[in-house]
């Protein structure tokens, strides 16, 4: 456990360390899926909170279409 602590030393505490690393996987994962990472982000960020939670895997990489 400490050896993790210290991977996120200067991302200010361990949840924010955590959500650095949710937000790094989602632009790799675009990446790899051949997307515009901002581009995709951006789009996701405007449409998540209108979007049917159970239709949420729609907005991972792997499925995106742009809206």
């Amino acid at each position: 456990m400490e050896h993790d602590a210290k991977n996120w030393l200067f991302a200010g505490s361990a949840l924010a360390g955590q959500r650095a690393a949710v937000v790094m996987s989602l632009v790799q994962s675009a990446r790899l899926n051949g997307l515009d990472p901002w581009a995709y982000l951006r789009d996701v960020l405007a449409r998540i909170y209108s979007h049917p939670s159970h239709r949420l895997d729609e907005l991972l990489p792997h499925r995106w279409r742009s809206g």
